[in-house]
């Protein structure tokens, strides 16, 4: 009877002692004040050049997908050269 009452006692602590915080759930004039900070906007759908950030409500929030441009590498047209100042530099002379 003591083990009884001992088991319960510890079932009981440690399913009280190790509850996991829930995490508040955001409100809908969160989640669209958010949806407006990046651009975007709560529609029934987003269209094919429009991503889903997050849900307003039960819609999407749709922003636009920036077009980024290839960029093309630049091929440097000056070169760098390095002085040598020894004693033992030949020079180019033509005669």
């Amino acid at each position: 009877m003591k083990i009884l009452c001992i088991f319960l006692i510890f079932v009981f602590t440690v399913s009280y002692g190790l509850s996991v915080p829930q995490k508040r759930p955001k409100s809908a004039a969160e989640r669209k004040r958010e949806c407006r900070l990046v651009r975007g906007a709560c529609k029934a759908e987003c269209n094919t050049w429009e991503y889903v950030f997050t849900y307003c409500d039960l819609e999407p929030c749709c922003v636009v997908r920036e077009y980024n441009k290839p960029v093309a590498k630049r091929i440097s047209t000056t070169t760098q050269t390095t002085v040598n100042n020894n004693s033992n530099t030949l020079y180019n002379i033509t005669l």
